[in-house]
């Protein structure tokens, strides 16, 4: 029985990886689509390279959501300390990524008082 589960939690984190792979695949395509599209119709604006960012940002958090989970999965079954604390170090990282990520995402998406946006 702990064979089968530590076969199958290994799969299940390969299996987020790969989600994790193709979730920034699919978010680097879409930039690189938005980007051809904006820069050939001569929008090359502040504006439009924010919103590009932001929505590929939001590929990127996704990702992280997913590579944290596998992580956590790998830590459960982690044979020795030294592999849970090395799991640890690499979630934390992608945690404080995710969070300055998502922080950065909200501040750029609220409309500012100088850009004529509503008054809060």
């Amino acid at each position: 029985m702990e064979d089968w589960l530590e076969s199958f939690a290994a799969f299940s984190a390969l299996a987020l990886e790969g989600i994790v792979v193709l979730t920034v695949l699919i978010g680097g395509g879409e930039t690189c689509v938005r980007v051809i599209v904006r820069f050939a119709r001569g929008k090359a604006c502040t504006r439009s390279r924010r919103e590009i960012w932001m929505r590929f940002a939001s590929w990127i958090l996704l990702s992280l959501e997913f590579a944290l989970g596998a992580d956590i999965i790998r830590t459960a079954i982690a044979p020795t300390w030294d592999d849970i604390g090395k799991l640890g170090a690499i979630a934390a990282i992608r945690t404080g990524l995710g969070f300055f990520l998502e922080r950065d995402i909200e501040e750029i998406g609220a409309p500012s008082r100088d850009s004529g946006g509503p008054e809060s």
